[in-house]
């Protein structure tokens, strides 16, 4: 039966500093975030030394592990995790042991992931599953319905939900339904593919009963405006707008505006249909040390709560919503074990790497996460991030080149200026798709060639880029250019660049 536990009186608060302003207030105005990211990359490597420094809320005990892919074990309670075993005939306080896998039984070691719950009710306990429509949500681009883009694209940022007065629980908009698929390839069925998501939302969802889980893939959210506050089956994560957090097939889990997220929440979601999961990139000849640290990648402790009340998981199948009624909260693993969980990571940790003599590297340089296809060095996605830096190529056009790419490239904005682009907002996006040509508008080339390349120079601002091998293809909203989203001038921006002169022979 449903047992009562007591919590562990032995955790101890982790300190976490404040986001940056500029990227907590849902502003679309760019601006220049170069201080703010550097100032918060510095308060990250120190310890706070008063209590205003930690996050409010209810988030004040938040713990972290550290390590990408480690096994890690973790209870809420002492004793809660069987040692010796992982299915005993009597777990400690009868709890029920609980499997989730996240490859196939018989995946290679350095690919296999699962961990094991230990939990008050098994999950199996809920009813049917009722269907449930959501319109603007895609996850099926191989038919009539999704649209080719050929087109260089841009889209204005998603706008936030108001705040509604005195709302009560049923009020207002939140992560699930605050979702918009804008692009994707392939379909959640043929476990092939992706699709990109944008959300506004202003309402959370533990206060509805709600929680969510993705049985079509992984998803990789990266918050643009307002903190969240993500509960999972293994414990919760905090995060702040520069920060992402990867969630992984399968696992429940509820969205909620987080400290300082009173005027709403805005981010993008990245969801990929394949049976791989995110890694760090391979460094090559940088070496041992660089990019994305595997220390720098955070997973929850395990965290519970003993509440038999009305509960609805809205599960997503084949690109199928359905609601299915429990009556107690599915938040109540009591500990777990594995290697098979969601994380976060601070894109201020990012070790940047560039060029010091000439030229611009490839943005392969600034990739955080890949998700490896079949094929050797041809990756699904890479997600990809452009951090405050400094630029120090001499005699060189230091914005990013012009470019065909036999890869997809859609791109977002958290904070700050796009060092390629004059007009691209916070919460924006951008496309260019397999072969579109693309490159630094007018006003950027034209400030590049008068720049000083002698003198280095500090770019500011946190642009990302979700990058596929796959042609992407739009939903119907995203193509729809009366939608107030899409940016019918930006083709525009590429008007103003001069026409190379070059001199004539004499007999020609």
């Amino acid at each position: 039966g449903r047992r009562t536990l007591c919590r562990s009186a032995s955790a101890t608060p982790a300190p976490r500093p404040p986001a940056p302003p500029s990227a907590m207030s849902g502003s679309s105005e760019g601006t220049d975030s170069s201080l703010d990211m550097a100032t918060r990359f510095r308060s990250l490597t120190s310890v706070a030394a008063s209590d205003e420094a930690l996050p409010t809320a209810g988030t004040h005990d938040l713990r972290y592990m550290s390590g990408f892919g480690n096994h890690f074990e973790t209870e809420a309670v002492d004793g809660a995790l069987p040692r010796g075993q992982n299915s005993p005939q009597f777990p400690p306080f009868s709890l029920y042991a609980e499997q989730l896998s996240g490859s196939a039984f018989t995946a290679p070691r350095a690919t296999n992931q699962r961990t094991w719950l230990y939990r008050l009710d098994p999950s199996v306990k809920h009813g049917r599953h009722l269907p449930r429509d959501h319109p603007r949500l895609v996850s099926s681009f191989s038919g009539g319905s999704a649209i080719v883009a050929a087109d260089q694209l841009r889209w204005r940022p998603l706008p936030i939900p108001l705040p509604i007065p005195h709302a009560g629980p049923a009020d207002g908009i939140d992560w699930v339904d605050g979702l918009l698929t804008m692009a994707g390839a392939g379909s959640a069925e043929s476990k092939i593919g992706l699709a990109i998501h944008l959300y506004a939302f202003n309402t959370g969802m533990r206060v509805r009963g709600r929680s969510f889980s993705n049985a079509d893939g992984d998803l990789l959210i990266v918050p643009q405006a307002g903190a969240l506050l993500l509960t999972t089956e293994l414990g919760r994560l905090l995060v702040v707008p520069g920060e992402i957090a990867v969630v992984p097939r399968n696992v429940i889990f509820a969205v909620d505006p987080g400290p300082a997220a009173a005027d709403g929440c805005r981010g993008y979601v990245l969801e990929t249909f394949c049976d791989a999961h995110w890694a760090p990139v391979d460094k090559g000849p940088i070496g041992a040390n660089g990019l994305a640290e595997q220390r720098d990648f955070q997973y929850p402790t395990a965290w519970f709560e003993d509440k038999e009340e009305k509960h609805v998981t809205t599960a997503k199948v084949q690109g199928a919503l359905f609601d299915r009624a429990r009556t107690h909260s599915p938040f109540d693993v009591a500990a777990w074990h594995g290697n098979y969980c969601p994380f976060k990571y601070d894109l201020a940790r990012f070790r940047a790497m560039n060029t010091v003599t000439v030229d611009h590297a490839d943005p392969s340089i600034f990739t955080v996460l890949t998700l490896p296809s079949a094929e050797p060095g041809i990756p699904s996605v890479d997600f990809v991030c452009f951090p405050p830096r400094w630029m120090c190529a001499e005699q060189t056009f230091r914005p990013p080149y012009f470019h065909r790419n036999c890869m997809a490239e859609f791109m977002g904005l958290i904070d700050g200026r796009y060092d390629a682009k004059v007009g691209f907002q916070p919460g924006g996006c951008s496309l260019h798709n397999v072969g579109t040509p693309h490159g630094p508008d007018s006003a950027t080339f034209h400030a590049a060639i008068q720049t000083d390349t002698f003198a280095p120079a500090k770019v500011g601002g946190m642009a990302f880029m979700f990058e596929s091998r796959l042609p992407l293809r739009l939903s119907a909203i995203a193509a729809d250019e009366g939608s107030g989203l899409f940016d019918t001038e930006y083709c525009q921006c590429w008007d103003g660049l001069p026409r190379a002169q070059v001199p004539r022979a004499a007999d020609q």
